[in-house]
Protein backbone atom coordinates (compact mmCIF):
# COMPACT_ATOMS: atom_id res chain seq x y z
CA UNK A 1 0.00 0.00 0.00
CA UNK A 2 1.63 3.21 -1.09
CA UNK A 3 1.85 5.99 1.45
CA UNK A 4 2.07 9.72 0.74
CA UNK A 5 5.79 9.46 1.58
CA UNK A 6 6.27 7.09 -1.37
CA UNK A 7 4.74 9.59 -3.78
CA UNK A 8 5.98 12.94 -2.44
CA UNK A 9 9.36 14.36 -3.28
CA UNK A 10 11.82 13.53 -0.54
CA UNK A 11 13.54 10.57 1.09
CA UNK A 12 10.59 8.17 0.83
CA UNK A 13 10.10 8.98 -2.84
CA UNK A 14 13.80 8.35 -3.47
CA UNK A 15 13.92 5.15 -1.38
CA UNK A 16 10.84 3.32 -2.67
CA UNK A 17 11.61 2.88 -6.40
CA UNK A 18 14.90 1.03 -5.77
CA UNK A 19 13.15 -1.26 -3.25
CA UNK A 20 10.38 -1.85 -5.76
CA UNK A 21 12.88 -2.63 -8.50
CA UNK A 22 14.71 -5.02 -6.19
CA UNK A 23 11.49 -6.98 -5.63
CA UNK A 24 10.69 -6.90 -9.35
CA UNK A 25 14.11 -8.39 -10.15
CA UNK A 26 13.31 -11.50 -8.07
CA UNK A 27 10.64 -14.21 -8.45
CA UNK A 28 8.73 -12.56 -5.57
CA UNK A 29 5.16 -11.43 -6.21
CA UNK A 30 4.48 -7.71 -5.88
CA UNK A 31 1.11 -6.17 -5.21
CA UNK A 32 1.15 -2.38 -5.12
CA UNK A 33 -2.02 -0.57 -4.11
CA UNK A 34 -2.14 3.16 -4.81
CA UNK A 35 -5.22 4.83 -3.34
CA UNK A 36 -3.66 8.30 -3.35
CA UNK A 37 -4.68 10.93 -5.91
CA UNK A 38 -1.76 13.14 -5.03
CA UNK A 39 1.82 12.67 -6.06
CA UNK A 40 3.34 11.08 -9.10
CA UNK A 41 2.21 7.55 -10.04
CA UNK A 42 4.82 4.81 -9.87
CA UNK A 43 6.39 4.14 -13.26
CA UNK A 44 5.22 1.19 -15.32
CA UNK A 45 6.12 -0.13 -18.74
CA UNK A 46 3.41 0.11 -21.37
CA UNK A 47 0.16 2.02 -21.48
CA UNK A 48 -0.81 3.63 -18.18
CA UNK A 49 -4.52 4.23 -17.62
CA UNK A 50 -5.48 7.86 -16.98
CA UNK A 51 -6.98 7.10 -13.58
CA UNK A 52 -6.45 8.45 -10.10
CA UNK A 53 -6.00 5.09 -8.39
CA UNK A 54 -4.14 1.90 -9.37
CA UNK A 55 -3.45 -1.64 -8.29
CA UNK A 56 -0.43 -3.36 -9.79
CA UNK A 57 -0.11 -7.13 -9.59
CA UNK A 58 3.27 -8.39 -10.78
CA UNK A 59 3.63 -12.13 -10.37
CA UNK A 60 7.20 -13.35 -10.08
CA UNK A 61 6.68 -16.16 -12.57
CA UNK A 62 5.03 -13.97 -15.24
CA UNK A 63 7.39 -11.04 -15.52
CA UNK A 64 7.80 -8.80 -17.39
CA UNK A 65 4.00 -9.02 -17.67
CA UNK A 66 1.84 -7.57 -14.93
CA UNK A 67 -1.78 -6.60 -14.40
CA UNK A 68 -2.59 -2.96 -13.80
CA UNK A 69 -6.06 -2.07 -12.59
CA UNK A 70 -6.91 1.60 -12.85
CA UNK A 71 -10.03 3.19 -11.42
CA UNK A 72 -11.52 6.53 -10.45
CA UNK A 73 -13.39 7.78 -7.41
CA UNK A 74 -16.71 6.86 -9.06
CA UNK A 75 -15.76 3.25 -9.74
CA UNK A 76 -15.65 0.33 -7.37
CA UNK A 77 -12.20 -1.06 -6.68
CA UNK A 78 -11.55 -4.25 -8.64
CA UNK A 79 -11.22 -7.45 -6.67
CA UNK A 80 -8.09 -9.48 -7.32
CA UNK A 81 -6.56 -12.84 -6.43
CA UNK A 82 -3.82 -12.68 -3.84
CA UNK A 83 -0.89 -14.70 -5.15
CA UNK A 84 0.50 -17.14 -2.63
CA UNK A 85 2.77 -20.17 -2.83
CA UNK A 86 2.31 -22.53 -5.76
CA UNK A 87 -0.50 -24.97 -4.98
CA UNK A 88 -2.15 -22.72 -2.37
CA UNK A 89 -5.68 -21.49 -2.95
CA UNK A 90 -5.50 -17.80 -3.80
CA UNK A 91 -8.02 -15.76 -1.81
CA UNK A 92 -9.93 -12.96 -3.49
CA UNK A 93 -9.06 -9.55 -2.05
CA UNK A 94 -12.00 -7.16 -1.95
CA UNK A 95 -10.39 -3.83 -1.07
CA UNK A 96 -13.70 -1.99 -1.58
CA UNK A 97 -15.44 -4.03 1.15
CA UNK A 98 -12.40 -3.81 3.43
CA UNK A 99 -12.34 0.00 3.18
CA UNK A 100 -16.12 0.24 3.70
CA UNK A 101 -15.83 -1.89 6.84
CA UNK A 102 -12.94 0.16 8.20
CA UNK A 103 -14.82 3.39 7.46
CA UNK A 104 -17.88 2.12 9.33
CA UNK A 105 -16.07 0.61 12.35
CA UNK A 106 -13.77 3.62 12.77
CA UNK A 107 -16.77 5.98 12.45
CA UNK A 108 -14.94 8.14 9.92
CA UNK A 109 -18.32 9.64 9.01
CA UNK A 110 -18.05 11.52 12.33
CA UNK A 111 -14.40 12.50 11.90
CA UNK A 112 -14.36 13.77 8.31
CA UNK A 113 -15.56 17.29 7.55
CA UNK A 114 -17.45 16.78 4.30
CA UNK A 115 -18.22 20.49 3.97
CA UNK A 116 -14.65 21.15 2.84
CA UNK A 117 -13.04 20.17 -0.44
CA UNK A 118 -10.69 17.18 -0.32
CA UNK A 119 -6.94 17.60 -0.68
CA UNK A 120 -5.82 17.30 -3.38
CA UNK A 121 -8.87 18.78 -5.05
CA UNK A 122 -11.01 16.59 -7.25
CA UNK A 123 -11.25 17.19 -10.98
CA UNK A 124 -14.31 19.29 -11.82
CA UNK A 125 -16.42 16.37 -13.07
CA UNK A 126 -15.63 14.29 -9.98
CA UNK A 127 -16.18 17.30 -7.71
CA UNK A 128 -19.70 17.77 -9.07
CA UNK A 129 -20.43 14.06 -8.69
CA UNK A 130 -19.07 13.98 -5.11
CA UNK A 131 -21.00 17.11 -4.15
CA UNK A 132 -24.27 15.58 -5.38
CA UNK A 133 -23.54 12.29 -3.60
CA UNK A 134 -22.74 14.07 -0.33
CA UNK A 135 -25.94 16.14 -0.62
CA UNK A 136 -27.95 12.93 -1.13
CA UNK A 137 -26.31 11.46 2.00
CA UNK A 138 -27.08 14.61 4.02
CA UNK A 139 -23.40 15.52 4.42
CA UNK A 140 -23.67 18.89 2.65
Amino acid sequence: MLSPTNKRRGLGYQAYPPKRQEVLSTPTNLIEIDLLRGGKPMPTVGEIPKTDYRILIALGNRRPLAQLYGFSIRQEISQFSLPLLSGDTEPIVDVQSLLAGIYQRARFDLAIDYSTEPVPRLKEEERIWADELLRQKGRR
